[in-house]
């Protein structure tokens, strides 16, 4: 085995423990949700059947109302039964089950992120969670702050949390990036081939420019941002720079890896972390601001940050290694 083959397998070995990690505590979020919704307080007064009387869709970056009632704990029903779903489809594809995957990792063979959905989401969370960390750190050093917008209640808060990442997704991801690839890419002009283009771009659309491809994830990552900071619920300006470069990342992986990667990484940063941030203000009686200072979330922040450094230093050296490659053949 060569130096540089030993280097990436040894990261390989430490990606694949901290990715089975992150993996075990993504499968418990899934039953802390649903405890949360139907058996916690952190609604107070209210419970999962409160009634609520719609929720807002982004389509093409257009917000409005769709005027539904339901309630509470239906609705949730409904987003943790999609969110199961994809899961499910993210062990088990496109081409890899996670356990095969991890195996490659471990043995030393080649393997492809772009084969397992769920190694590609937990790779590029774990990117964005140190982008988005050291966007904030460099802004609180410099004195601007990121303020979230006031909830009325934690309960319907984690409900909307729960729902953005759908919401958001198909309104940005889907309908700014996936439509206008398919409009000028695509060779056949089909139902059916335009559903299947808009679940993984990359694989059945030919002939990309990348160059516009990353003119355009970069044009509605900035769009994905200001819609954080000037909507009804809006986040203080602080947070824009940091819902840019999120934007953008996701955005990527939509291209590159699909629609599932994607919504599993939104997912990720909005119902995963809050669910284990609800469940230890629940727990303890304190407020959700202070659980991110608890232990447990400090512990999970810090293999997630470890997590991203290996994930950023395997895809440096795959790329200064293939470099090396071009260059002596």
């Amino acid at each position: 085995m060569s130096a540089q083959n030993k280097i990436l397998h040894g990261l390989a070995l430490s990606h694949a423990a901290l990715i089975s990690v992150i993996f075990c505590l993504m499968i418990l979020s899934f039953p802390i949700g649903a405890y949360l919704v139907f058996n916690s307080e952190i609604g107070d007064n209210l419970t999962y059947e409160y009634p609520m009387d719609g929720f807002s869709l982004f389509l093409a970056g257009i917000g409005f109302d769709v005027p539904i009632t339901f309630e509470l704990g239906d609705g949730f029903i409904v987003i943790w039964c999609i969110f199961l779903i994809l899961f499910v489809t993210a062990m088990l594809g496109p081409k890899k089950k996670i356990v095969a995957m991890l195996q490659s990792m471990i043995s030393g063979d080649k393997y492809q992120i772009q084969d397992s959905y769920i190694v590609a989401t937990i790779k590029w969370f774990s990117i964005l969670v140190i982008v988005s960390g050291t966007i904030i750190a460099i802004q609180e050093f410099i004195g601007i702050s990121v303020e979230q917008p006031e909830a009325p209640n934690q309960l319907i808060q984690f409900f909307d949390i729960s729902l953005a990442p759908i919401i958001e997704e198909f309104g940005f991801r889907v309908m700014l990036i996936g439509l206008p690839l398919f409009m000028l890419y695509s060779h056949k002009l089909s139902f059916k081939f335009l559903i299947k283009s808009l679940w993984m771009p990359w694989q059945n659309l030919h002939s990309i420019n990348m160059k516009k491809v990353l003119i355009l994830i970069v044009v509605v990552g900035v769009f994905f941002g200001a819609a954080h900071i000037f909507s009804d619920e809006a986040w203080s300006s602080g947070k824009l720079v940091q819902a840019v470069a999120s934007g953008i990342i996701i955005g990527w992986v939509y291209v590159r890896y699909g629609l599932v990667p994607a919504i599993l990484i939104h997912w990720a940063t909005n119902y995963f972390i809050f669910s284990y941030g609800y469940i230890i203000a629940d727990i303890n009686q304190i407020s959700i601001i202070d659980s991110f200072s608890h232990p447990l979330l400090n512990t999970l922040e810090l293999i997630l940050i470890i997590a991203g450094i290996i994930s950023v230093a395997v895809l440096m050296l795959n790329y200064v290694y293939s470099k090396k490659y071009a260059l002596k053949t």
